[in-house]
């Protein structure tokens, strides 16, 4: 059963997720070497979540789609399996892969602030790895316990920054290029904070689940930590020489084995009481 539209939502919202995170969003979208954690992650959600044929299921944030597609196979044709994704050149191309898959799912315009629902209409919803991007996420949980059915379900997927190891190179350097990522993160920590924010919106914590996503080696030090690094020398919290030999002890450390880039993503599954 589809949810049901609405188009009064409780407060202000904005068009679009905060663009600050883009560019925050766009590298961990494209670190690919760490699709196979993720993978194992979704598998865990999409089991926890126990979508069932016929109720109405939501990814928020749904990117490319391939949730919504996995959503719409798990709810049938009487059920209901949407998107809701702010950016247009995203849901062009779900739209275009739920086509030539022959599937159901379907995708609107929508971001975690406002979800273009009417209250207790959704059954299961899904958000993975927005709300490091948001600046105000209780607001965000507050807006999916709201959409929720009694009994409803939710899994929230994060990454915490303050997990991260970067090896090998100069402990001090690994230290600063770290704290360079967490202070230019609008919510470095949210993987931490998931159960919390989730507990506050009146929901109830039912299982935590990790997985920490660790880079293959042959990615070396990669685009993030390249970006990062720079980033540490324009602050002033290392020098350029520093930089290139952290680059160049990764460089040396794809190619012997010896080296470990990761983060944890943090999971959370929850319902709202009947």
């Amino acid at each position: 059963m589809a949810p049901t539209p609405s188009t009064s939502f409780p407060g202000l919202r904005p068009d679009h997720f905060d663009r600050e995170g883009y560019d925050q969003l766009v590298d961990v979208r494209d670190l690919r070497a760490t699709l196979p954690g993720i993978r194992r992650l979704r598998t865990w959600a999409h089991e926890a979540l126990a979508a069932a044929a016929g109720e109405s299921a939501v990814d928020v944030g749904s990117g490319t789609g391939s949730e919504v597609l996995a959503f719409a196979d798990a709810v049938g044709p009487t059920g209901a399996a949407i998107g809701v994704e702010p950016d247009p050149d995203l849901r062009l191309a779900a739209e275009r892969r739920a086509a030539q898959a022959g599937s159901s799912a379907r995708f609107v315009s929508g971001d975690a602030y406002g979800l273009p629902f009417a209250s207790d209409s959704v059954d299961v919803a899904l958000c993975e790895r927005v709300f490091q991007h948001l600046t105000a996420p209780a607001r965000a949980t507050a807006e999916i316990a709201r959409v929720l059915r009694p009994g409803g379900r939710v899994v929230l997927m994060d990454s915490d920054w303050g997990t991260a190891i970067v090896h090998p190179g100069d402990r001090h350097v690994v230290h600063e290029v770290v704290e360079t990522l967490i202070a230019s993160t609008t919510q470095p920590f949210s993987g931490r904070r998931l159960s919390g924010l989730l507990t506050q919106a009146g929901l109830v914590i039912d299982e935590v689940a990790s997985h920490a996503l660790v880079q293959d080696p042959s990615a070396g030090a990669g685009a993030l930590v390249g970006r990062i690094s720079a980033m540490a020398v324009a602050r002033g919290a290392i020098t350029e020489p520093q930089r290139e030999r952290l680059l160049t002890d990764l460089a040396m450390g794809a190619r012997t084995g010896d080296i470990h880039l990761s983060v944890t993503v943090f999971a959370v599954l929850a319902h709202k009481p009947a």
